[in-house]
């Protein structure tokens, strides 16, 4: 008896997840994700090239030995040898710096000792220049046509096809990455170098542009099928990871946000947004049909007690006498008769006492300081934009003086008292943000052009990337959905569609059934790990460009929108999604650096089957926590794209995703069910009425904001196309006013100056010296003027 109600909670509850939010997994993790495991032989090879060169010119001793000045004696000897034309030698010679990057993991014992060797010789390899060399050879890789040629035309593409690529972009990851990550021991030489390949990366230094557009061009000619070779995971890899170290992570957004809110005489923000979300609590998640019907019956079965009173959810954990009091308790033990009162629309809410519940477990021991810390109120402090005022003030005014004031916020006269408070009280809790200003200011440039004068806009590195990003910009975004859409896991497997495992699959396909397992957790683990640094990579752009002109991120969210962002990510969300959270697609015993320092113990099924022991995969919840974030992004404020979210029934699919216990995802799950609710109509809402629970506790309030009952303006039916066609327009007119420099020829000045115009010196080509008078002869002499013609026209 008591196994099966043990069974019946275990499928009703899933376990608060233990996950920590941030712009990476940890140092070691991202290492060993840049290396598939069919790879693994790689590394012994990457070995043998070096020892035996080092062995030539440095006798009888090895790396480790060596003096700072000897080894950077090497490293220019290194680099000389770069430089020779003989394609398999120079690939020998990068095999031997790939090592030294990679901590020349046979001198030493242990995996601290091989974190520590490869961060000194990274370093040592950026003082050196190896990096601007390495540049060299991956554009001429890049434009290796002949080796696109053959593997367009090779049926079967394999990891043999990018090895010179392969190991430029692990040298440059490797360099990024590590130099990227401060740690505590840095020097100040190291902090200064830090510095400058940050600087350097963000620059316009490499062909004009930055180094991620080099990247970007990769990507977009990965997937217009003419370079099928490339290794795409190591691309996107080394993309994500420059924009992270030439933008900035999340915890550099949030200061570059207090900053410009300073300089723009805005008031602080209410609080730090990262700090509340992750000291927020996960909720049990609503209960499914099925879950209710198989615990009704269980229940039936056994005990035949009833209940009348049903505690309700802890996805509600208000106490229902008072909506502002938390109810610790009710939060701190997840009860397993929490399952009840959620029957979300499948079981009528008059039989609610028709569920047996099992009685409540002893609540557990848990020290006293996790109840303290447990916030007391909401956690978000409401916001009001001056719009709601407006409306707020425009409404009162027609129903108690029967005029309006426009846009007049001050003027209370004629209004009775409780309107003066709550004017007040809006006031308040008034939020100006950057966006708002922004948009102001650019609707003043394009009102007075000339009065205004030219902008002086700051050379950011958001503001470099997005000006290189500008010309192929929806090429870009097309190819990362293109990219996001064949690693999803929802995804079948087309002919037409690109392929992504050119650089997993090995030339010999596996014979064994442990050969094809191994396999088989390979390719997820690259679909994994693409779909991550995708997902972070597209967050971060959204994120750096609303911060530097919310234009320019309209511009990217506009292309994401009409490049079907929103049905992929929904189409995305559409599985098990606890499955694909707790997927163990990995071999930890095969991971980089492990499986250089120790011995590689046998491998069976078993062994594979089992997986790691950790309870979730930080990468697939990251990727989860990401594509959320993004489409509440592309969402957040336009109606036509929520009418998005409605049409394509996002409602169901994302309150399965609630399911998995982490307060960041469910917070940004509930966001984006919030936005919708209204068109959802009162029967969906009525069903629903915990996860309106959770959206009340959990999402900041907007005050005057009518999401729960679909009452205002927004709820009525209006022209989509005409709103996505409004904001093109501004979008169009602010690319061109700052981006176009031929847009001000209405202003430009006209020389009227005969011997001036007739003065200046007009480059002519090359052969205009042969054929100009053939050309004077066919198009001046021999063409009659037709007099009449013109005096006519004029």
């Amino acid at each position: 008896m008591q196994q099966q109600i043990d069974d019946m909670e275990g499928s009703m509850e899933s376990p608060n997840l233990e996950f920590e939010y941030g712009d990476t997994d940890n140092f070691t993790a991202e290492l060993s994700e840049l290396y598939s495991y069919t790879e693994e032989p790689e590394f012994s090879l990457n070995r043998d090239y070096f020892e035996e060169d080092f062995k030539n010119h440095v006798k009888g001793r090895r790396w480790m030995e060596l003096s700072m000045e000897e080894q950077r004696a090497y490293v220019m000897r290194l680099l000389d040898a770069l430089e020779v034309t003989d394609r398999d030698k120079r690939l020998k010679v990068a095999r031997a710096i790939l090592y030294l990057a990679q901590g020349v993991f046979d001198e030493c014992d242990t995996e601290t000792d091989v974190l520590y060797w490869s961060r000194h010789n990274v370093f040592l390899l950026y003082d050196m220049g190896i990096f601007t060399a390495l540049l060299e050879l991956l554009s001429m890789e890049i434009d290796n046509n002949q080796a696109c040629s053959s593997a367009v035309r090779k049926p079967a593409i394999s990891l043999a096809d990018s090895t010179e690529l392969r190991v430029l972009l692990s040298i440059m990851y490797l360099m990024v990455e590590t130099i990227r990550v401060e740690t505590e021991g840095d020097s100040p030489e190291r902090k200064a170098a830090r510095e400058a390949f940050k600087t350097e990366l963000g620059s316009p230094l490499y062909n004009g542009e930055p180094f991620a557009l080099l990247l970007f061009t990769m990507v977009t000619k990965f997937c217009s099928m003419n370079a099928p070779h490339f290794p795409m995971k190591k691309v996107l890899l080394l993309l994500w990871k420059t924009i992270l170290f030439t933008l900035g992570g999340f915890e550099e957004l949030q200061e570059m946000k207090v900053r410009m809110r300073e300089q723009l005489n805005l008031s602080p923000l209410p609080e730090d947004s990262i700090k509340v979300v992750r000291n927020m609590r996960a909720a049990s998640p609503p209960a499914s049909a099925m879950e209710l019907i198989e615990q009704q019956q269980q229940q039936k079965r056994g005990r035949r007690s009833r209940r009348p009173l049903v505690k309700q959810d802890s996805l509600d954990t208000y106490n229902e006498r008072d909506p502002f009091k938390n109810d610790d308790a009710r939060d701190e033990e997840d009860d397993p008769e929490d399952v009840d009162s959620g029957i979300e629309g499948e079981v009528d809410p008059l039989d609610r006492d028709v569920i047996i519940q099992p009685p409540p477990p002893p609540p557990p021991l848990r020290p006293p300081t996790e109840r303290v810390s447990f916030p007391k109120g909401l956690p978000w402090a409401p916001k009001v934009r001056e719009k709601d005022i407006e409306h707020f003030l425009e409404t009162s005014r027609n129903k108690f003086i029967g005029f309006t004031l426009g846009n007049d916020t001050d003027t209370l006269v004629g209004l009775p008292r409780p309107i003066h408070e709550s004017v007040k009280t809006l006031k308040q809790h008034k939020y100006v943000s950057i966006a708002e200003v922004q948009i102001k200011r650019e609707e003043e440039l394009q009102q007075c052009p000339m009065t205004m004068g030219e902008e002086e806009v700051e050379e950011t590195p958001a503001e470099i990337l997005y000006l290189g990003m500008l010309p192929s910009l929806s090429q870009y975004v097309i190819a990362l959905l293109k990219l996001l859409l064949a690693a999803a896991p929802t995804s079948k497997a087309k002919t037409d569609s690109i392929n992504i495992l050119a650089d997993v699959l090995p030339e010999e396909m596996p014979i064994t059934v442990l050969q094809s397992m191994k396999l088989g957790i390979d390719v997820n683990r690259h679909k994994e790990i693409i779909v991550k640094a995708i997902a972070a990579l597209l967050l971060l752009l959204l994120k750096h460009f609303k911060l530097n002109h919310i234009y320019q991120f309209e511009f990217v969210a506009q292309h994401l929108v009409f490049a079907n962002c929103i049905p992929l990510i929904l189409k995305f969300f559409n599985q098990n999604i606890m499955s694909y959270i707790s997927a163990k697609n990995s071999i930890c015993a095969l991971d980089f650096p492990h499986c250089v320092v120790h011995e590689m113990p046998e491998l069976t099924a078993e062994s594979l089957e089992a997986g790691d022991s950790n309870q979730f995969c930080w990468r697939n919840l990251f990727s989860c926590i990401n594509l959320l974030r993004i489409l509440n992004k592309i969402t957040k404020w336009k109606h036509s794209r929520t009418m998005m979210l409605v049409v394509f029934k996002s409602a169901p699919i994302l309150k399965r995703a609630l399911k998995v216990k982490q307060a960041m995802m469910q917070l940004y799950v509930l966001k984006l069910l919030k936005i919708q609710t209204k068109y959802l109509g009162r029967q969906w809402r009525k069903s629903n009425m915990k996860t309106m629970s959770a959206i009340y506790q959990k999402v900041r309030h907007r005050l005057n904001d009518d999401w729960a009952y679909g009452n205002d303006i927004d709820a009525r039916p209006w022209d989509f196309q005409a709103e996505e066609c409004a904001l093109r327009e501004s979008i169009e007119k602010f690319n061109t006013r700052r981006y176009d420099r031929n847009q001000n020829s209405d202003f430009t000045p006209v020389d009227n100056c005969l011997q001036s115009v007739l003065g200046q010196c007009v480059d002519m080509p090359e052969d205009f010296h042969y054929s100009y008078e053939m050309w004077l002869e066919r198009e001046v002499f021999s063409q009659p003027i037709q007099w009449e013609g013109l005096l006519e026209a004029q």
